[in-house]
């Protein structure tokens, strides 16, 4: 049986979904970056970016990169990309994903098959409207080793450990980073702009390193 249940003007879900029916509503809509699906076993939860939510992504997403950047680390962005599983029946688009670790594995690739390819090292998740599914949940299950959380006030970082997530108080992928500072860099962006935000950082990480 189908039941919907609407949890605010940017997300949906839908239950009683089956693999098949959200494979086909990805190639429907999966990729025109109007929504984002998440499935998780028969729930299919449909998220439309607010422009809030869209800038904090990216804003969040300039910070990564100069990290990688000054760090001198190999990485890849594959952005919204969905990451499937058909043999857990777990499918998610995160605002953002990118791979560092994993980078050479996946380099040069355009098509990835995550029963084979490594899942992304680095998943960002703007949660500024609660989600009804637990992202977390499905991160999980797909592998995803280090997620960013960000709900509009606070960051949290969270490292998979075994089968779950905990918090940490700086990134596996840049041990120097701390929420705080991400957060401070958004600050930047909001007051500075984000030129004169990228410059504070680059020069934050250079005294630090």
């Amino acid at each position: 049986m189908l039941a919907v249940i609407n949890t605010g003007e940017e997300r949906t879900l839908l239950q009683g979904i089956s693999w098949n029916l959200y494979e086909n509503l990805l190639t429907e809509i999966g990729d025109n970056g109007k929504a984002r699906l998440s499935y998780y076993r028969g729930d299919l939860e449909f998220m439309t970016p607010l422009p809030s939510h869209e800038n904090y992504n990216r804003q969040i997403e300039r910070a990564i990169v100069v990290f990688a950047e000054e760090l001198d680390l190999d990485y890849n962005l594959f952005g919204s990309m969905t990451i499937k599983r058909p043999d857990l029946e777990v499918g998610k688009e995160p605002d953002s994903c990118y791979y560092f670790a994993n980078e050479l594995a996946v380099r040069g690739k355009t098509k990835l098959d995550f029963t084979q390819d490594p899942p992304p090292d680095l998943a960002v998740e703007i949660d500024i409207t609660s989600s009804s599914l637990n992202q977390l949940t499905l991160y999980a299950t797909l592998g995803v080793g280090e997620v960013w959380r960000y709900d509009g006030k606070t960051l949290i970082f969270y490292q998979l450990q075994s089968d779950k997530y905990e918090i940490v108080d700086r990134s596996p992928t840049f041990p120097i980073l701390s929420p705080d500072r991400v957060l401070e860099f958004l600050t930047d962006c909001q007051i500075d702009g984000i030129n004169q935000a990228v410059k504070n950082l680059r020069k934050w990480i250079q005294t630090n390193l």
